[in-house]
């Protein structure tokens, strides 16, 4: 007998592709404080340099919303008690940071003060949400611990802020039940945390892979694994292009053409365009200013830029 298939669900999968079709260009044009504390320097950068466009199923990007929407009710809970908080700046936004070059950096949820365990302390707010696995972790080991990411992320946000607390609130999303912790600034983390952002920034070429192994547990599910350890190249834009370097105040400039590259000039890219021979899966093998040749790994030759 053969199984019987599964309901029809029109309106769930219109729903979720309602979200699919709204997401935004899948790349991010600074280097986020939310991800510099994981351990390949190499993924992150592919990620700075737009290697993969991070594409995302309709109820992913709904979780994600769904944690965006929590920050809200983390704020009204705080000031229900008595805390002062700014989740916004002046202008309306989002508090953002960013060190000296204007690459690196990311929004913080927002700053407070009136804590009762601190009430004089300002601090960074960060919120989370969590599974009741991970929820379970945190409350065991703690956020530097079970967390180093968002253990990473405030501490570039205290640097960059000029504060030296953190408060992080998260909830377990089927109990809602809620955990906290008062993060101290660790300026000897910090600054090797901006001078790992420094190095990725400044790399001209992809870094060394955390592994040579593909199968390795943080290659495997890794967004850039094709392009680390495949075949598969980036699309042409500025940020794949060996003429394109980033410069002061968070812009990149384009040494070809001796210019100023807007986020949307990034994009869109120009028929100069010469693939950073880092990210081409085969051995260069000559050049001239206007192209490179590769030997490809099937033996063939492939000729980048300008043809013979």
């Amino acid at each position: 007998m053969a199984p019987i298939p599964p309901p029809s669900t029109p309106t769930v999968d219109a729903i979720y592709a309602s979200y699919e079709a709204a997401q935004e260009s899948g790349y991010r044009d600074h280097l986020g404080a939310s991800g510099i504390g994981a351990e390949c320097e190499r993924a992150q950068w592919y990620g700075f340099r737009w290697t993969t466009r991070a594409r995302h199923t309709g109820r992913l990007l709904r979780l994600f919303q769904t944690g965006h929407l929590a920050e809200a009710r983390f704020v009204a809970d705080l000031r229900r008690i008595g805390v002062t908080v700014h989740d916004v700046g002046e202008d309306g936004q989002q508090f953002n940071f960013r060190d000296s070059t204007g690459h690196f950096g990311g929004g913080c949820d927002g700053v407070g003060i009136g804590f009762p365990e601190a009430p004089k302390a300002w601090h960074v707010c960060e919120f989370k949400t969590h599974s009741a696995k991970s929820f379970a972790s945190l409350e065991k080991d703690g956020v530097e611990k079970s967390k180093p990411l968002h253990f990473a992320q405030m501490q570039v946000y205290m640097h960059l802020a000029g504060i030296e607390r953190a408060f992080y609130l998260a909830v377990n999303k089927d109990t809602d039940a809620l955990y906290q912790e008062r993060i101290r600034y660790d300026a000897e983390v910090a600054l090797r945390l901006m001078a790992k952002a420094a190095r990725i920034i400044g790399a001209a070429q992809p870094p060394a892979r955390i592994s040579a192994d593909p199968a390795w547990f943080q290659c495997r599910f890794c967004d850039h694994r094709d392009t680390c350890h495949g075949e598969a190249m980036p699309e042409r834009h500025c940020r794949s292009c060996l003429h394109s370097t980033p410069v002061e105040d968070g812009w990149w400039r384009c040494e070809r053409h001796g210019c100023v590259l807007s986020s949307p000039d990034q994009r869109t890219g120009c028929a100069a365009h010469l693939y950073i021979p880092g990210l081409v899966p085969g051995e260069q093998t000559d050049a001239g200013e206007d192209w490179i040749s590769y030997t490809m790994p099937d033996g063939t030759t492939w000729r980048d830029g300008v043809p013979a």
